[in-house]
């Protein structure tokens, strides 16, 4: 069971000329934003450097294994899936995992976006699947540390980001890919890193984040962050081993974000990115009871977006999801909704 609002804004005849000029302030703003994203994500530009290996095909699903270079130093693996009789360019969706999680995790959704009719793409995260030697999320974590220590590095969350935005730079290499209909979406750290994506890279068209969307801020302001820090909690304790700090509170994690992901709980926090996703289709998916997104934090989120989307006066482009008595996890009629949001906006 899942439980959807919407929230309507209407705007008066008579406030027309004031809200216009709003938009024009507010426009302006948004570019400012995403400039400034773009000054935490971006590295150095290097070219895509593609390389793929040959098809696999079955009788309802070929795929195809690629890499490309995010920047000087990294590669990133991704697999790219198809009917095998489809022709011509296709809407693409990017599918995006988990902390601790892989490209191939991600066949199952990929199979059931290619039964829609949709490409699909997942790729490894930094420091995951074939992005790392070890086992588990210990070069993660460890990286982590180094970026605390300040090593440039921002693999939490930000780095991923940017190597969507190359990622949706080679899709656009590609014969069988439609550039125009590039949808996202992405499960826990993924679906965060969807909303980040899609804020720094207005070429993806459609946006669903699932059980990512949420307020920073918010988790700082009531002691509420325990849920989301324990994602990273071995690199978070040897910060605090290292800081001598015994009994973190709030603002030592701000000192944390600060260092590691900075502006994710002020200028890039979830409720400001809803300016720079609007008016683009954007459907949120999270549980009630979900320890790692607070609701009223994302309730916060979803506030921002209502108002971001009627100033656009693109209502019917946004909505949400809550699922009820759900913690961290999608269900699978939410699951299915995501699928339709893309069908209706994408057009397979």
């Amino acid at each position: 069971m899942y439980t959807r609002f919407r929230q309507i804004s209407c705007m008066k005849p008579l406030l027309f000329l004031a809200a216009a000029l709003a938009l024009l302030v507010t426009g302006c703003a948004h570019v400012d934003a995403r400039a400034d994203l773009h000054r935490i994500i971006d590295h150095p530009r290097v070219g895509l450097a593609p390389e793929a290996g040959e098809w696999r095909a079955t009788n309802d699903l070929a795929q195809i294994r690629f890499s490309f270079a995010a920047d000087a130093q990294h590669r990133v693996p991704g697999i790219l899936f198809k009917s095998p009789d489809s022709k011509g360019r296709r809407p693409v969706v990017i599918a995006l995992h988990g902390t601790g999680g892989n490209k191939e995790g991600m066949t199952p959704l990929c199979r059931k976006l290619v039964e829609r009719g949709f490409i699909a793409v997942a790729m490894d995260g930094r420091y995951h699947g074939e992005r790392k030697t070890g086992q588990g999320t210990d070069e993660y974590n460890a990286a982590i540390v180094k970026a605390w220590h300040g090593s440039g590095e921002h693999p939490l969350y930000y780095d991923t980001v940017w190597d969507v935005t190359r990622l949706v730079d080679y899709l656009q290499t590609r014969d069988d890919v439609d550039p125009a209909r590039i949808g996202i979406i992405g499960i826990s750290k993924g679906g965060i890193e969807t909303y980040f994506a899609a804020a720094a890279d207005t070429r993806i068209s459609v946006v669903v984040p699932c059980i990512g969307m949420q307020s920073f801020a918010w988790a700082l302001k009531n002691n509420d962050w325990q849920g989301r820090i324990a994602t990273v909690q071995s690199s978070f304790d040897t910060i605090t081993k290292e800081a001598g700090v015994t009994r973190p509170d709030s603002a030592f994690v701000k000192q944390f974000y600060d260092r590691v992901v900075p502006g994710i709980d002020t200028e890039f926090d979830g409720p400001q990115m809803m300016r720079l996703l609007a008016p683009r289709p954007l459907l949120i998916i999270n549980g009630d009871s979900d320890v790692h997104t607070p609701l009223p934090g994302v309730q916060e989120c979803i506030a921002a977006g209502n108002q971001a989307y009627g100033a656009a006066r693109a209502n019917d482009k946004f909505t949400y999801i809550i699922e009820e008595k759900s913690g961290h996890t999608v269900t699978p009629a939410a699951e299915k909704a995501a699928l339709d949001w893309f069908v209706k906006w994408l057009t397979p």
